[in-house]
């Protein structure tokens, strides 16, 4: 059996190499890629104390993610953020900055036991006996600012050798394909869910995506609206108004998001969501129960959303909710080169026609009598009406007010307008994926 000269097999590192790579095709996360290729390295016998690795481009509430592990305590996980008020002092006298602000591929320093060094983390790797370090850049292409950084560390008396070098290099180029592969994944994934919701988003990376596939579902069904949206947009001028949008979809649309529901799309000033359940009575009655506790959410949302508005010396944001249940129809319509996962049927159109008479009644929120009945409680009735393309008069309701009215959802302090979304983070990080300048890179990593 061929050895290197540290006494480490070359057929042990092939499986570390072959670890990778059907890793990588199960479409392993990061954090399982990292973790198993650092136990595995140790356990084939490369004298490795610790392991540093940030990953750029990964999840959309990060610029990027970083990896410690070490061979005494296993490993630690951390997200960095973009800090607006400039790169960390720490990160300015780290290898990785030298090593971005140099272009520069490797940075190796002997930890000599006497004497300051030239970056305050080698101090702290002397503490911990670590004799040798090796920094690394990564990059995800030729010109990508997306990619990996990290360093090797061992303690060793005699450091690194040539051979546990050129193991380590090698064995870096299997782990960036694999970590690329995953940061693209869940970049996908991040996209799909972002713009088409859960439920669509896997369906569409499960891979149904030709025309016309598609599934029939009962829900309970929430459409929303603001009102006279072209009187503020025309007020508040372009930027202000999509502000404003963003606000009130961050207030009104929210609730709808979790708790079993979800946001299926957003029209304009709009959104319609559904609760799934099933065809009996107890799962509707669930399904149209929590859509109507999160219109008491979204409710005082709304208010609260309305209070600082008029602390600013703005207008009152004013808006109409319809509730319905039925069976929805959704799946990929368009062109053959230009499709997008709707929601159709005529449950659909009701629940529309639905919260377009919260304007006839002035009223906030407006429910027929098939989602009131599923739901339950106390409801006062408004009348009935023919609504469009529906054969029969509907009654239509109004729910009576419930202790949570008024009571403040505690995500609602999560909100900050300040920042930008999720979506909008993931959105950058994919455009400055395609910038030609690798220095972003020092934005996105942190030692």
């Amino acid at each position: 059996m061929s050895t290197t000269q540290f006494d480490v097999s070359t057929i042990l590192l092939d499986k570390v190499a072959d670890w990778l790579t059907q890793t990588s095709l199960a479409g392993e996360n990061l954090e399982t890629i990292v973790r198993g290729f650092c136990e595995r390295i140790a356990a084939a016998g490369l004298p490795i104390a610790r392991v540093n690795l940030s990953f750029s481009m990964l999840h959309p509430l990060y610029d990027a993610l970083g990896f410690t592990w070490k061979r005494s305590s296993g490993m630690s996980v951390e997200g960095y953020r973009h800090d607006p008020a400039g790169k960390p002092e720490r990160f300015l006298l780290s290898p990785y900055f030298y090593l971005l602000s140099n272009n520069l591929e490797h940075l190796r320093r002997r930890i000599d036991v006497d004497g300051p060094h030239e970056f305050p983390v080698l101090d702290e790797l002397k503490a911990e006996g670590v004799t040798d370090y090796l920094a690394f850049l990564q990059p995800f292409g030729g010109q990508s600012t997306q990619g990996m950084m990290g360093s090797w560390s061992t303690d060793g008396k005699e450091g690194f050798s040539d051979a546990m070098i050129a193991a380590l290099l090698r064995l870096q180029n299997h782990l960036a394909v694999a970590a690329k592969m995953a940061v693209l994944g869940k970049l996908a994934d991040n996209m799909l869910t972002t713009y088409l919701g859960g439920n669509a988003g896997k369906r569409v990376l499960n891979g149904q995506i030709r025309r016309g596939d598609g599934d029939t579902i009962r829900a309970a069904l929430v459409m929303g609206d603001m009102r006279e949206s072209t009187v503020l947009a025309e007020k508040e001028g372009r930027q202000a108004y999509i502000d404003t949008l963003n606000h009130f979809f961050d207030a009104i649309a929210a609730p709808f998001n979790r708790g079993g529901g979800e946001i299926l799309s957003f029209m304009g000033d709009g959104f319609l969501a559904v609760y799934p359940c099933g065809r009996h009575k107890d799962p509707s009655k669930i399904a149209c129960q929590t859509a109507l506790n999160a219109v008491f959410k979204a409710q005082a949302r709304v208010a609260e959303l309305n209070k600082e508005r008029r602390s600013d010396g703005l207008g009152d944001i004013r808006y109409g909710i319809g509730l319905h249940v039925g069976n929805v129809m959704f799946g990929n319509v368009g062109l053959k080169d230009r499709l997008t996962f709707s929601a159709f049927g005529s449950a659909v159109n009701e629940v529309q026609r639905l919260q377009g008479l919260t304007k006839k009644y002035s009223r906030e929120v407006i429910a027929s009598q098939a989602f009131a009945t599923y739901c339950g409680g106390d409801w006062v009735t408004l009348g009935e009406e023919k609504l469009r393309g529906v054969g029969q008069k509907v009654t239509v309701l109004l729910p009576k007010s419930s202790e949570q009215t008024g009571q403040l959802d505690d995500a609602y302090d999560q909100v900050t307008y300040d920042g930008l979304s999720d979506a909008e983070q993931v959105m950058l990080l994919h455009r400055d994926g395609k910038t030609q300048d690798r220095r972003p890179m020092i934005d996105k990593f942190m030692q």
